[in-house]
């Protein structure tokens, strides 16, 4: 005798068939929305729902670039600065000691401004050179002679003309009145870096192309995040100019010897 099939239960539907998917789908939805709801709601945080990456602070809006340009102006000085000062004890031209004189004093001129920008605008700061900055200073540790004075300038030149292009970029785009400001001295202070290792003659303008071509900046973890949302302005900072504007006079190219090509 073949057994009649049950009936089925009442309000079991849910749970079969288009039921479970509509519930799986209302489900999702939920999730979805809830993190908009609590971070709508949210005060103080400084974040924009739609665009986390920018925050507003009292001198403008500041992007994820912008912490970035701060935090590598920051990293740029902790390597530099040291490195000019060996260059001014280790270098055998006068003009690779100029070069180191330009390093420190620029790097302790953009120091000072980036720690001042970074206090005014709550983002924390490196205090020590990144893994690569290490290893650069490392290599230098270890040169001497004529040697010392090809990997100062080369190491030194490579290093600048990869910011260089950071600094150019953030000084057009950024609408932070300090960051525009830092970005200003940046690029002056760079760019008379960039001509004073030039000048002297140590520069492998082939190589140089060739590394900046491979290689790209190691990715920096942003800054965190200013406390308190605000859409007023703000004032722009006066800035001290420079000491580059006067101080110093660059060497003329031939003060130092031409690298002496190594054997084939």
């Amino acid at each position: 005798m073949r057994a009649r099939p049950r009936p089925p239960v009442k309000g079991r539907g849910i749970f079969t068939g288009t039921g479970v998917i509509i519930a799986g789908l209302t489900a999702t939805l939920v999730a979805l929305l809830i993190p908009i709801w609590s971070y709508a709601d949210r005060s103080g945080t400084g974040l924009s729902v739609f665009n986390a990456e920018t925050v507003s602070t009292p001198y403008g809006p500041l992007s994820a670039l912008d912490r970035e340009f701060v935090t590598k102006v920051r990293l740029a000085g902790l390597w530099e600065l040291p490195a000019g000062q060996q260059a001014q004890q280790k270098g055998t031209t006068q003009a690779v000691r100029t070069a180191g004189q330009h390093l420190v004093e620029g790097h302790t001129f953009l120091d000072a401004r980036v720690r001042d920008v970074a206090s005014k605008l709550g983002l924390a700061l490196p205090n020590e050179p990144n893994e690569q900055q290490k290893q650069w200073l490392a290599t230098l540790d270890q040169a001497q002679g004529v040697d010392y004075d090809r990997q100062f300038a080369n190491i030194l030149r490579l290093a600048h003309g990869r910011v260089f292009s950071v600094v150019a970029e953030v000084r057009a785009s950024t609408q932070n009145s300090l960051v525009r400001a830092l970005a200003d001295d940046a690029n002056s202070t760079v760019l008379d870096h960039i001509k004073i290792l030039e000048a002297t003659g140590y520069v492998d303008f082939a190589a140089l192309a060739q590394d900046l071509a491979m290689s790209s900046t190691p990715p920096i973890t942003n800054s965190p995040a200013p406390p308190g949302p605000t859409t007023d302005p703000g004032p722009v900072v006066p800035v001290t100019p420079s000491p580059y504007a006067t101080t110093f006079t660059l060497p003329p190219a031939a003060s130092s010897p031409p690298p002496v090509p190594e054997p084939s």
